[in-house]
């Protein structure tokens, strides 16, 4: 069995489930909108379903695909030590970005 980063390193793969994320897709939607041929999509989706990140149901004549959480909180709790590197930036940011906002002169201390 492929670990999660395996799976997920694979890019038709993290565009399937930047998809699915947004809303559960068949075969033939994620095909149209990723400009895939369907039998790409469909491998893609076995190995994702097989590794745990999607589940299919059937919905007439077709199967509807949605994410599954558990893997990717898998990954998320790998990355967790690594949040340090990068979240001290995004507060700077989020920072700078609220004293552009406020017009010159309200809020700011002298």
């Amino acid at each position: 069995m492929e670990s999660s980063f395996a799976i997920i390193a694979e890019p038709n793969r993290r565009a399937i489930l930047s998809l699915l994320a947004s809303s559960e897709q068949s075969v033939g939607e994620i095909e149209r909108q990723l400009g895939m041929p369907q039998t790409s999509v469909s491998k893609h989706l076995r190995v994702l379903r097989e590794a745990g990140f999607v589940e299919a149901r059937v919905e007439a004549q077709r199967r509807v695909y949605r994410i599954r959480p558990e893997p990717l909180m898998e990954v998320d709790a790998w990355l967790a030590p690594f949040r340090r590197f990068w979240e001290s930036h995004i507060d700077a940011l989020e920072r700078h970005l609220d004293r552009m906002a406020k017009p010159p002169g309200h809020g700011e201390n002298p």
